[in-house]
């Protein structure tokens, strides 16, 4: 197999996972169905491919290769030939990625669909962002469990209480009226805002970034702006995402290793995406109903906004923070206020707060902690404390990317010889 072949399928799989799950679930209901005929078809790809050559569509090629898989599964279960029939009906004609009807609310988009029916009131808040992370991006069990901070035994129960309660229930695949729609916003927010933190900072694997989620995010936040145009919390995240998509060109540098906030070139940074997050943040403020999402994309447009890091107003980001951590009683939240009051009052007042989290336990495990900490430490020239704060940032750090910087500042820390 080539390189050239395992890059390829690679690259569809980051691209159309997606958006071959969520046809699929649409045209057979199933989504355990749905997941397995997609998972052959790149297997299938892997297979072709190299002896084919590459398709002038690969997602069209992977959808219909999954699609022939399902009505051939569906076909062998003799119970379920009414949906055979059904999904026949559904598969005719050329578009391999034919979108369906899009019910009363008029949204025809399969994966914002499957959106709003993984974010049913009836499963929990956690089980609903869980399962729309695992069908829309493909992220494995694990990888969604570390960014629930649980064990992947326990992400997987919650996964299958999901997908079983779907069924069982009987719960419709579509984006429901405009009525009901209230109900479910909180949790397609919290997907679409973690499907973008996903992107923005990978749980895992070689890459820092997967820009191919952030984007994807941003289109359904825009298709839900669209859906819902007085949600001034839609319209709050929008501008969150626009405003840290903006830096996609500066955030690692071209071996791929992290490139911090000060350091980064803000001449190359999306000076249009700027400007549309402001609008459409001050949009959403002017509706005066303020929320954690229009407080998180305020935050952001500070630092967007500064065309210098020295002209970064962190008092008021601090404020910010202090805000936020009263409307989200979040840990992650309390760290981040702590780095913006060490660079608006110094590194000794960002530190005590920092101990307190670190005394806490709140966030065992997770490596942003450690690493702040080392930090604070480093710059109060506490060295062989930040040293040791490090190492156990590194230990747990889970990208290549963010190890090297964490490994490049622990070098810092100690004289050369040790280590």
């Amino acid at each position: 197999m080539t390189a050239e072949v395992e890059a390829a399928v690679a690259e569809s799989f980051r691209q159309e996972w997606g958006r071959i799950v969520a046809t699929l679930i649409r045209m057979t209901g199933d989504w355990d169905l749905a997941e397995e005929c997609a998972q052959e078809s790149f297997a299938l790809a892997l297979e072709r491919w190299p002896r084919d050559g590459l398709p002038r569509r690969p997602g069209a090629w992977l959808t219909t290769a999954a699609r022939n898989r399902a009505v051939d599964r569906l076909r062998r279960r003799s119970t379920e030939a009414a949906k055979l029939r059904e999904v026949a009906t559904m598969a005719s004609g050329d578009d391999a990625f034919g979108s369906g009807e899009g019910g009363d609310s008029g949204v025809s988009d399969d994966r914002l669909r499957l959106i709003f029916t993984c974010c049913h009131p009836a499963l929990p808040l956690e089980a609903r962002v869980a399962l729309t992370l695992r069908t829309l991006t493909g992220m494995t069990t694990a990888e969604i469990a570390r960014a629930f901070l649980v064990t992947e035994a326990t992400m997987a129960k919650r996964l299958v209480r999901a997908k079983s309660k779907i069924s069982n229930a009987g719960i419709p695949y579509r984006v429901p009226p405009a009525h009901l729609l209230p109900e479910r916003t909180g949790s397609v927010l919290a997907v679409l805002y973690l499907l973008f933190n996903e992107g923005y900072s990978a749980s895992a694997g070689t890459d820092l970034v997967r820009w191919d989620l952030c984007a994807e995010a941003i289109r359904l936040a825009r298709l839900l702006t669209r859906l819902m145009p007085d949600e001034p919390e839609a319209h709050g995240l929008l501008a969150l995402m626009l405003f840290h998509h903006s830096r996609r060109a500066t955030r690692v540098d071209t071996a791929g290793d992290l490139v911090t906030l000060d350091h980064q070139d803000r001449t190359r940074w999306d000076r249009g995406e700027i400007d549309e997050g402001v609008a459409v943040l001050q949009a959403a403020l002017r509706r005066d109903r303020l929320g954690p999402y229009q407080l998180q994309a305020a935050i952001a447009a500070c630092h967007a906004t500064a065309l210098r890091a020295a002209d970064t107003d962190w008092a008021q980001i601090a404020a910010l923070y202090r805000r936020l951590a009263q409307v989200v009683p979040s840990a992650v939240v309390r760290l981040n206020q702590a780095v913006a009051v060490a660079m608006a009052d110094g590194p000794a007042a960002g530190l005590e707060l920092v101990e307190t989290l670190h005394s806490s336990g709140e966030l065992t495990g997770y490596h942003l902690l450690p690493a702040t900490r080392a930090d604070l430490l480093r710059r109060l020239n506490r060295l062989a404390e930040a040293a040791g704060a490090y190492r156990e940032a590194l230990a747990l750090a889970p990208t290549e990317a963010e190890r090297r910087y964490l490994a490049d500042r622990l070098a810092e820390t100690v004289p050369s010889g040790e280590g």
